[in-house]
């Protein structure tokens, strides 16, 4: 009879260590998934900030690539209307003074064509690099300054 009782007491010593260990098995789950959702949220965070930042970027390089293509272009056309209308002056003059005069004038436009596209293509990457400096230091100091602003929870609720 005592073997008995003290079996049992064991047992039931044994079921309630057993209850306390699963409890605390749960409440150790329950605390993993919080700190697993706030490193995902952080390293969410983190990867917007650089897509972020990726995308300034990207923006700028395609304004910069956009104002290059478009002075290509116009320089392209600019110089198939210049070539033909001095071919057509060249062809259809008589006189050899003017035909020198047009000679001269093509060669006149066409450098200083030349270097007012290669002048704009100049300005062009300097504005980018202005532009880069700038917008991409601006959000770069946003993102720090977002990033040391908020208050960080395991600070506060340690102990």
């Amino acid at each position: 009879m005592v073997t008995e009782l003290l079996v049992s007491l064991l047992l039931l010593a044994a079921a309630v260590s057993l209850g306390l260990v699963f409890r605390q098995l749960h409440g150790c789950r329950v605390m993993l998934r919080r700190v697993n959702t706030h490193r995902i949220a952080a390293r969410s965070a983190v990867q917007k900030r650089r897509m972020d930042l990726m995308e300034v970027r990207n923006r700028t390089k395609l304004l910069e690539e956009t104002v290059s293509g478009g002075t290509s272009a116009v320089e392209k056309v600019h110089k198939a209307i210049s070539s033909t209308t001095f071919g057509l002056i060249d062809l259809f003059s008589r006189d050899e003074d003017f035909r020198k005069n047009a000679m001269k004038a093509r060669s006149t436009h066409d450098q200083t064509s030349s270097e007012i596209y290669s002048a704009v293509r100049t300005t062009n990457r300097a504005l980018h690099i202005l532009a880069d400096t700038l917008i991409i230091s601006k959000v770069e100091k946003r993102i720090i300054s977002r990033h040391t602003r908020r208050p960080r929870n395991g600070d506060d609720q340690s102990g």
